[in-house]
């Protein structure tokens, strides 16, 4: 399966949600949608109650249930029971809830877009500048957030040419590319900046957007120049990439007598 983990929002909650791009299809959180439709804090013990009686009926619906690794709210990975639109259509009859038609017409709205985008790409960015319009990001943000979404996609194109695999090498590489930077791993950064599941990229300050676009580019260009053979030349490019970014950081750094590095997450920034 060719999928991309994102998260989608119903009515402001977060549902955990995989685009299968062979299929063409979504892959949504089974917990989520039950949490969401119960209004429960915990949604997964009212799921296996749910799961237990469908069983017993003989409900299919439960039985082809797919299980993905998704990310939790401690930003650990873990199997969770996941279903298509379709799925989930059958799902919600066996739930009585309030939210239950007004979240069909969401399911039913996520599939329409998706297939839309894949049809008419720039139907994606406006949808993707409506997104961070509503959640209040200045117009000079959401423009470098952007190019940002552009030069990571060339160098992960870059690695894929050059045999890279998705997942655990791109996040190596990744983690190799924002420590040469920035002086922290992935981790270390996102709990610098006081983050969980949430998106680091997206709680980046325009300077810290501007650097991480450096380091990406450099990492690009290099390898483009180089085309390294095995994962192990392309950790050293990664590393020679961010540490162009990590140079021009502490340049800048000395001539302003300001910290590049930021403790400020998005909720922060937007309340400034």
């Amino acid at each position: 399966m060719a999928k991309k983990e994102t998260l989608q929002l119903f009515e402001s909650k977060k549902v955990r949600s995989v685009w299968d791009s062979c299929a063409e299809k979504w892959y949504i959180s089974i917990v989520d949608v039950v949490g969401i439709l119960t209004e429960s804090a915990d949604g997964r013990k009212y799921w296996n109650k749910l799961k237990q009686r469908l069983k017993e009926e003989g409900n299919e619906s439960v039985t082809n249930c797919h299980q993905l690794k998704l990310q939790s709210s401690d930003g650990k990975f873990y199997k969770t029971d996941v279903a298509d639109v379709e799925q989930l259509f059958r799902l919600i009859q066996s739930i009585p809830s309030p939210k239950a038609e007004p979240f069909k017409q969401w399911l039913a709205q996520l599939g329409r877009e998706r297939l839309e985008e894949i049809d008419d790409p720039e139907q994606g960015i406006e949808r993707l500048l409506e997104y961070y319009h509503r959640k209040g990001y200045s117009a000079n943000w959401i423009n470098q957030r952007l190019k940002s979404i552009e030069v990571r996609k060339e160098l992960t194109d870059e690695w894929e040419r050059c045999g890279i695999k998705k997942g655990q090498e791109f996040a190596v590489l990744t983690d190799v590319i924002t420590e040469s930077w920035s002086g922290f791993t992935t981790k270390q950064y996102k709990k610098h900046k006081g983050l969980k599941t949430e998106s680091l990229r997206d709680n980046m300050t325009n300077l810290e957007l501007v650097f991480n676009m450096l380091a990406e580019a450099s990492t690009s260009e290099i390898s483009k120049k180089e085309n390294p053979q095995s994962f192990d030349d392309n950790r050293k490019i990664a590393h020679r990439g961010g540490k162009v970014a990590g140079v021009a950081r502490k340049e800048l750094e000395e001539q302003t007598g300001q910290k590049i590095i930021s403790p400020l997450s998005a909720k922060k920034i937007l309340k400034n």
